[in-house]
Parts: C-alpha cells; sequence; structure tokens
C-alpha cells in the first residue's frame, strides 16, 4: 500500500475523499490515505506547498492563484480532477435579509431581482454590510463579486468583505460582526438551523454549473508520481460516483457527521446531498436541483476553460496584472491531460475538448468523447453571458456593461 495523506477542511464537498477512505475505494487502488482536517483554507495551502501532505482538498480559485504567486511565493499546482460543481448559498442576517423579497422561494430562483434588492438595502443599513468570505480567492468570494456587479455594487466600495474559515462564519454572524457570509454546506444550513440567518442566493442559480473544489497537488509532485496519481484518481473518480448515488446518501451523511469530518449532525447535513434546502429556521425545505453535484455531467472534468474564467475574473477585479504568460499558467493549472491518463479505458467518459465556451448551454448536451458516452449539463451564468475563453478582453467588456 502507497501512504497518501491528504488535507481538508469540514465541508460536505469534501465527501468524495472521505468515501475514497471509509469505503474502501482508496484501498482498493493500494493507497492507504490519510485524511488532515484543518481550519482554514490558507493552512491548507500551506500544508500542500510546503509538502506536508501530497494533496489537498482545495478552492479553484486558490491553486490558480498560488500557481500565479498572488500573495506568497509562487508555487506550481496541478489540479488533475475537481471535487464537485455549486454547492454554496449567500446567508444573510435576517436583520439584513428582511430588506429583501419577503417570497423566500423567489429569492433565490430569481437572482438578477434579489442582487438588485440587496443593492437597494446597502443604503438603508445600519452601516457598510459585512459579508464573510472564505479566501480572497475562493470560488464563492469570484461568485459574490459576480452577483453584486451585477446590479452596479462594487464589492471593494459598497460592502466589506472579511475573510473567515468557513466553520467560523456562523459563530461571527451570531456575535454581530459580520452581516451574512458565503460558503460551502453544511455552514449556511446551520446558520438557518440556529435562526440566525436566512438563505438569500444559491450558487448553483448563479452559475448552474460553479467550478467549486479540486484535487490539488504540487506539480512537481504530480509528476514525480505518475502512477500513484493516476490509482488516487481512480478512485476519487469512483468514490465521487458513489456519492451522487441518492442510494447512498444516508450512509455518506453519517460518515460525514462523524467529529473527525464535518461534525454536523446527519440530517443537516442530508440536505444538501438531497438538493433540498431549508432556507429559513423551521421553513420547509425547498427543492433545489443540482444544488451540489459530484459526478454527474462531467463534473470532474478539469475544464481549462473554467481556469481561465476564474482568470479572467482575477483581472476584473485587479488581482492580477494580464499577461500571456499569467493566462498560459492559469489555463495550465487544471490539468485535463492527467485526468484523461489515469480514467483511459475505465470507461469513464472523457471530453475529446479541455475547453469550452462555459455558460453556453441552456439544455443538455451530448458531446464527443474519447470513450463512452458523455452528455454535458446546462451551465448558464444568470445573466446570460457566455465566457469564451478565446476572448477574454471581449468578455470583460460585457461585463463592464452592467
Amino acid at each position: 500500500m502507497t501512504p497518501l495523506s491528504i488535507a481538508f477542511l469540514p465541508l460536505t464537498d469534501a465527501a468524495p475523499l472521505i468515501a475514497a477512505r471509509e469505503r474502501g475505494f482508496a484501498e482498493a487502488e493500494g493507497i492507504a490515505l490519510s485524511l488532515i482536517r484543518d481550519t482554514s483554507w490558507a493552512t491548507v495551502r500551506d500544508r500542500l506547498v510546503y509538502g506536508q501532505v501530497q494533496a489537498a482538498h482545495m478552492l479553484a480559485p486558490l491553486a490558480v492563484a498560488v500557481t500565479l504567486g498572488l500573495s506568497q511565493a509562487p508555487c506550481a499546482i496541478a489540479a488533475p480532477f475537481k471535487l464537485n460543481d455549486n454547492g454554496n448559498a449567500l446567508t444573510l442576517s435576517r436583520e439584513l435579509a428582511a430588506a429583501l423579497d419577503p417570497d423566500l422561494r423567489r429569492r433565490i430562483a430569481d437572482p438578477e431581482a434579489t442582487a438588485h434588492d440587496f443593492a437597494a438595502a446597502i443604503g438603508l443599513h445600519r452601516r457598510k454590510p459585512v459579508l464573510g468570505i472564505v479566501h480572497r480567492y475562493s470560488s464563492h468570494a469570484l461568485m459574490l463579486r459576480y452577483w453584486l456587479g451585477y446590479a452596479g455594487v462594487n464589492p471593494d466600495r459598497d460592502v466589506s468583505l472579511r475573510v473567515l474559515p468557513p466553520s467560523l462564519m456562523t459563530q461571527a454572524l451570531r456575535l454581530g460582526e459580520i452581516d451574512g457570509f458565503i460558503a460551502g454546506e453544511p455552514w449556511s444550513s446551520v446558520a438557518v438551523a440556529e435562526g440566525i440567518g436566512e438563505i438569500a442566493a444559491v450558487g448553483v442559480n448563479i452559475w448552474r454549473r460553479g467550478v467549486e473544489k479540486v484535487l490539488a497537488t504540487r506539480t512537481d509532485w504530480a509528476e514525480s508520481n505518475p502512477d500513484t496519481l493516476d490509482q488516487l484518481l481512480r478512485a476519487l473518480d469512483r468514490a465521487a460516483a458513489w456519492c451522487d448515488d441518492p442510494a447512498n446518501h444516508a450512509d455518506l451523511a453519517a460518515l460525514l457527521a462523524r467529529p473527525d469530518y464535518v461534525g454536523q449532525p446527519a440530517d443537516l447535513l442530508r440536505q444538501a446531498l438531497a438538493g433540498r434546502i431549508s432556507l429559513v429556521q423551521e421553513g420547509e425545505p425547498v427543492a433545489v436541483p443540482e444544488f451540489l453535484v459530484f459526478h454527474g455531467g462531467a463534473a470532474n472534468f478539469p475544464w481549462r476553460s473554467q481556469a481561465l474564467w476564474i482568470y479572467s475574473q482575477f483581472l476584473r477585479w485587479d488581482m492580477v496584472e494580464p499577461s500571456p504568460e499569467a493566462q498560459a499558467a492559469s489555463a495550465g493549472v487544471f490539468r485535463s491531460d492527467l485526468y484523461r491518463r489515469a480514467l483511459a479505458g475505465s470507461g469513464v467518459a472523457l471530453p475529446g475538448a479541455s475547453s469550452k465556451v462555459e455558460g453556453a448551454l441552456a439544455i443538455p448536451l451530448a458531446a464527443a468523447s474519447h470513450q463512452g458516452s458523455l452528455t454535458l449539463s446546462p451551465d448558464q451564468f444568470f445573466d446570460g453571458k457566455p465566457f469564451d475563453p478565446q476572448d477574454i478582453p471581449g468578455y470583460l467588456r460585457t461585463l463592464k456593461q452592467n
């Protein structure tokens, strides 16, 4: 058996890693998997960069940021497998949420109207709203910025963004230190269950196929250990498929509930797995299709176009200077080549392309695949603007028209 250590945070979307260890998928590939629970994304990043672990459960934008050397010395990161699409939600204090549409279902079903309602509420709040984000370079922060920007809100001027670990968001909200937060599950559901927050928006309704967490390794480790990496990706592919199967959700929720993993009630964890979310305390759960996707619709395939969408948002918010080198480095983080190598001959659908126009699909679409049968899921952004990775400047000009 090959020993392997992976760092993770207590989030529902760590499920494929936990299932790989606990349900034997890693062992079947000859891997003795150890999972190391951390509290903050900064710690996970540092464990990976300085070699304390061989791989990490990581925010997709953080993998790009580390490669580009944003906020620390650059370190080339490889992301050969996406652990999930979607899965986050924006939760506001009851005081701030009172300024939004009182129809809770309409709030999340119509992110355009809710964004405008939120923009109007800013000036009426007792202070500039303080919103918790889990990291400056997180999918959640980029999605929040995208949503706010649509309504003409400048996230660097009109609100205060405060970085907190996801598991501490509810405590900060309870203490009044923040007025809301955007984070992965189960932390929005925890805030709702405690009666201290209301869910105002869900990530899947902002971007139908929002890139979330990836499996990240140092590029030099990935290149030095190809066989071990292939074994790990095969194990994760089977684990992710197991996590997506509703027949396994009760078992999975019980696993995640263990104190060494997420440490929250199984019933609460199961909401996100089933796509039925309570928006307010004691409210009837609302069906949110594809709230969290582990495997279906090529969810695990690392599209380079998604890495470039992340780069486009870094440009939009002045987080990086534009350059051909930075653009190429960003695209190169998502290693579709390693994914294909590991899963060749497995029967898993392997997209023929590594890049596509993001946000262009309104209905499921059959796509070319090197093996198996591939159907891509709808992936539109809520504002209807597609992202063409071949024309990033043109895309950014359309966003300025908001």
